[in-house]
């Protein structure tokens, strides 16, 4: 398993056809034309001509609104997606697992939030428990803030103007100088906590694999009367020794 380096070359016109397939799939897999040219700051001609490439290929069809949707050869793609990424991923996570005693979770950034791919849950029967597939903020997550500690901070304010800073218990950030200065924390650190900032009673601790759209995050989370600060700390170890031979 490896990731994308920034410093390879890029194709402009790959990266133009993701950001649209990005959007769509952003927005429900549903998206107007000018819906499309506003997420991705392309031309209204460019967006048309990539999008009549890919509808060509059936990667994206319209509708009688003339609207563009995620086409039916997605489907098969996004079915093998995902069961490669859990042949490489249930592994990982299960070490996890069986090192913590906990339940371990594999996370992604899409747009402004984080989405669960992958769980393998703990043994124990009090544990945790996330939908995979549910998109969560970044702010009060373990798996979020690992992921946007590699922002600047600039990139930071802008997101969080455009999401806000949901209270969800009294231990949720909800000040952008201090989820700032927990960010700085996390990248002298390493590894990123939620204490209850999400879930009453619940601790999680995360770190990342990758950089920018490849990045990946793994966590652990237990109810914070068993999952201890010492044990979180040590937590981290069994982390970094899971991924391991995941980073490029």
């Amino acid at each position: 398993m490896t990731s994308s380096h920034p410093s390879r070359g890029r194709v402009q016109s790959v990266d133009r056809a993701f950001a649209l397939l990005d959007s769509l799939a952003r927005r429900g897999g549903r998206a107007s034309l000018g819906e499309l040219c506003a997420d991705t700051g392309l031309a209204a001609a460019t967006v048309h001509r990539l999008c009549g490439t890919l509808a060509d290929s059936g990667h994206l069809c319209r509708d009688a609104r003339r609207d563009y949707l995620l086409g039916p050869r997605l489907q098969r793609i996004g079915d093998a997606a995902g069961r490669a990424t859990w042949s490489w991923a249930e592994p990982v996570l299960s070490a996890v697992v069986d090192g913590t005693g906990e339940t371990a979770n594999l996370a992604v950034r899409e747009g402004d939030g984080v989405v669960y791919l992958a769980q393998v849950p703990s043994p124990h029967s009090m544990r945790m428990f996330t939908e995979v597939g549910r998109r969560v903020h970044v702010h009060c997550t373990a798996v979020g803030k690992a992921l946007v500690a590699q922002d600047d901070d600039d990139e930071v304010r802008a997101m969080l103007d455009r999401t806000g800073m949901r209270r969800y218990t009294d231990s949720t950030i909800v000040e952008p100088d201090l989820l700032l200065a927990e960010l700085d924390r996390i990248r002298g650190v390493g590894f990123a906590t939620d204490e209850s900032e999400q879930e009453e009673g619940v601790r999680c601790v995360a770190i990342t694999v990758g950089v920018g759209d490849a990045a990946f995050a793994v966590s652990a989370s237990g109810p914070e009367a068993r999952f201890t600060e010492e044990r979180r700390d040590a937590a981290v170890e069994v982390l970094r020794s899971a991924v391991a031979d995941l980073h490029p």
